[in-house]
């Protein structure tokens, strides 16, 4: 064997190693490679995810608000749709007709004397029934104490023991306002829902 031939074999074999080092390098920079663009897609759906993640909880968020909003709307135009209501009603028993202002004052003022079960008692009311109390007291062992600002009907007291019993129109609206107001409410309501959707 030549010293050509064995330089021929070395260089052979040096370009068989370097052509196996070069192979695996390039195997193992697409398995890097390959490793990197499988970690970032990982990345970019992990990302895409968080993102997706967000923009929903940001939707639900501004959902929730936009609902806890329009609740708070139709609370506030339940609650001046009452008051309107309360108010009308309160007027209206502020301009009862005489003869139905004397009928009810009569039946609070029986009511109220019945409770007490005093015959010596103090009998208020509002400066305007002055005149129409005077005349129902003429049948009554009562007398005519004084006003209340009120919209009718009495408060009635014991002269002997302080008791006072309050039958005024403002105190019966306020018992029934506070008994019913959901029932009242409920129907106000469910009729103008009911009217939409017609």
């Amino acid at each position: 064997m030549s010293l050509e031939t064995v330089v021929e074999d070395i260089r052979e074999e040096a370009r068989t190693r370097a052509e196996e080092i070069r192979a695996e390098a390039e195997e193992e920079a697409e398995e890097i490679l390959g490793d990197a663009e499988s970690d970032a897609e990982e990345i970019r759906d992990e990302r895409e995810q968080e993102v997706q993640r967000q923009i929903e909880q940001e939707r639900e968020q501004r959902l929730s608000s936009a609902t806890l909003q329009a609740k708070q709307e139709r609370l506030k135009a339940r609650r001046t749709a009452l008051e309107s209501v309360r108010e009308r009603v309160e007027e209206r028993l502020a301009t009862l007709e005489d003869d139905r202002r004397e009928t009810l004052t009569r039946e609070l003022l029986d009511a109220a004397l019945e409770e007490l079960d005093s015959s010596n008692v103090d009998v208020y009311c509002r400066p305007e029934d002055e005149a129409l109390l005077e005349t129902i007291l003429e049948e009554y062992d009562a007398s005519l104490a004084g006003q209340r600002d009120c919209l009718g009907g009495v408060v009635v007291e014991s002269s002997s023991s302080r008791v006072r019993v309050n039958n005024t129109f403002d105190a019966l609206v306020e018992d029934v306002w506070e008994d019913e107001v959901r029932e009242i409410s409920d129907h106000l309501f469910d009729e103008a829902e009911n009217e939409r959707e017609q």
